[in-house]
């Protein structure tokens, strides 16, 4: 049988070292003996209701569930090396709270913390709100759905990920990364893409300057591009977009097709540019 434990506070080092099959509920994770990693190692335990205030308080856990939770901004790096949890409704406000994890997903989460999410593996993000500076840089086999992120260097080294229906409003999203598929999404901001391989664009709404450059195995269907200039240079790219791209510039390889394309720039390029440019109004190469 699982013990209980409630409406306790814990100011101590370590306090719940290790502990297995509980349930810490209504619980303060506060004081002013300041000690860390309060539940370090902790196995099949489910806290809920429960105020952290102190650092690393859910390194190593395994078999773990965060419900309705709130980590305040002195919560630093609150969840390292962790492995099969599930995080549900709970706030986390400190800087490096998801590192290295493994099979965590996280629904209704609220998060303000810069660098969120390195070098994990096989997360699961369902409607959340995140405000992060570098969001899961490093990071491979994501599934996301309705996220609203807040963002600068996001996704940068990722691999294997799916986004829908989800708003980034982020600058130099997706570099370096392989393999992502984005689907309906608003994707604001500026450098798009840049050095990816493998990214593929859905039903997207694409804000910004100089996007989607030096990529490999690019793919937009069924886009929409929003001051687009100096798109697509040294790319190789297959893409049907509705509406105007504002500037192409030195574009790979492929084929680009718009309802507009406004100006087409080949000078200056340090190799041949192959990419076929078809305008819709123009019925025109």
């Amino acid at each position: 049988m699982n013990q209980l434990i409630a409406s306790k506070t814990f100011d101590e080092e370590r306090a719940l070292y290790h502990l297995c099959d509980a349930t810490v509920r209504d619980c303060i994770f506060s004081g002013p003996a300041d000690g860390e990693s309060a539940l370090k190692e902790s196995r099949r335990v489910a806290v809920e209701h429960c105020r952290f205030d102190l650092r690393y308080p859910l390194w190593h856990a395994e078999d773990f569930r965060l419900a309705d939770c709130e980590m305040t901004a002195t919560a630093r790096a609150a969840l390292w090396y962790a492995q099969n949890g599930q995080v549900e409704g709970c706030t986390l406000n400190g800087i490096k709270c998801l590192r290295e994890c493994e099979q965590v997903t996280l629904s209704h989460v609220r998060a303000v913390s810069p660098e969120f999410g390195w070098k994990c593996r096989g997360l699961v993000l369902r409607d959340c709100d995140i405000d992060s500076e570098y969001f899961l840089l490093d990071t491979r086999d994501v599934d996301i759905e309705q996220l609203c992120l807040k963002g600068k260097y996001s996704f940068q080294y990722t691999e294997n990920i799916t986004v829908k229906n989800s708003v980034l409003r982020t600058k130099d999203a997706f570099w370096h990364a392989r393999n992502v598929r984005v689907e309906n999404c608003t994707v604001e901001g500026e450098y798009l893409g840049w050095y990816s391989d493998g990214l593929t664009l859905v039903g997207c709404h694409i804000t910004g300057t100089q996007p989607l450059c030096y990529c490999k195995h690019l793919t937009l269907i069924d886009c929409t591009m929003e001051g687009a200039d100096l798109a697509f240079e040294y790319s190789e790219v297959e893409a049907d977009l509705a509406g105007e791209v504002l500037s192409v510039k030195n574009p790979k390889s492929g084929h680009i097709t718009a309802d507009r394309i406004g100006e087409v720039i080949l000078r200056d390029s340090v190799m041949p540019s192959a990419c076929r440019l078809t305008q819709r109004d123009k019925k025109a190469d």
